[in-house]
């Protein structure tokens, strides 16, 4: 558990909702908002004037919305944790959510309690995707028919990973199993599962999927994920 609270901006731009958040939130004293606002050219001025750890942002913002001032903040502060509220889940959505650098998103609606632990997960570093954006964002690796559509987009300086943790990753992004993986690569399953541990430690997540969101995030490989404007 942190010693110190972790320090939340909140975006919404709907003043009783943003109320009801500062409330349930406030229940919780491992939690402090140290700043409000209601559209995201304020976030972002905000993202500098204050030491965060966390964002927690509505996706429906006036002015440049939620998404690019995501994506802004992100640029600004890679290490700042963003956790979109939306009150829906689509495929684009959360195509465009990955791109953008989010850590993931809560639905409107959320009970307190899941919300307040999505906020500590983020600001831990770890993702906060549901089962609905796991299968979509799986789906859309899986509907490809081979692997020519994934590529690295990175320059060997800023990739962490071998270039068998590179291929074992992308092979992990179309689906494979670990039995899979060992027989396309010609290794046995047990040095799998020692370059998949590999490959979890130095993205700093906790499973397969969180390791394709971070990869995606990242730009470790390219996907077919739709995005739409």
């Amino acid at each position: 558990m942190p010693s110190t609270p972790i320090k939340i901006l909140l975006v919404e731009d709907d003043e009783l909702f943003r109320l009801g958040l500062r409330v349930r939130l406030q229940q919780d004293t491992l939690l402090e908002i140290v700043a409000e606002t209601e559209d995201g050219e304020t976030a972002i001025e905000l993202t500098k004037q204050h030491p965060l750890d966390v964002v927690l942002l509505d996706v429906g913002l006036p002015g440049i919305g939620g998404i690019e001032t995501c994506r802004q903040i992100k640029q600004q502060n890679p290490n700042l944790s963003v956790l979109i509220l939306t009150s829906h889940s689509q495929q684009s959505l959360i195509s465009r959510l990955i791109e953008a650098g989010a850590q993931g998103y809560c639905l409107k609606g959320i009970a307190a309690d899941q919300l307040i632990l999505a906020l500590r997960s983020v600001a831990a570093g770890a993702s906060w995707w549901d089962e609905t954006a796991t299968k979509e964002i799986r789906s859309s690796f899986t509907s490809q028919p081979n692997l020519e559509n994934i590529s690295v987009n990175i320059s060997k300086s800023d990739n962490p990973l071998t270039h068998r943790e590179q291929e074992i990753l992308e092979l992990l992004a179309v689906g494979k199993s670990n039995q899979e993986i060992a027989q396309t690569l010609y290794i046995t399953p047990g040095t799998v599962r020692v370059h998949v541990h590999a490959i979890l430690h130095k993205l700093e997540v906790s499973d397969r999927a969180q390791a394709v969101v971070a990869a995606l995030q990242r730009h470790l490989i390219k996907n077919g994920l739709t995005i739409e404007e």
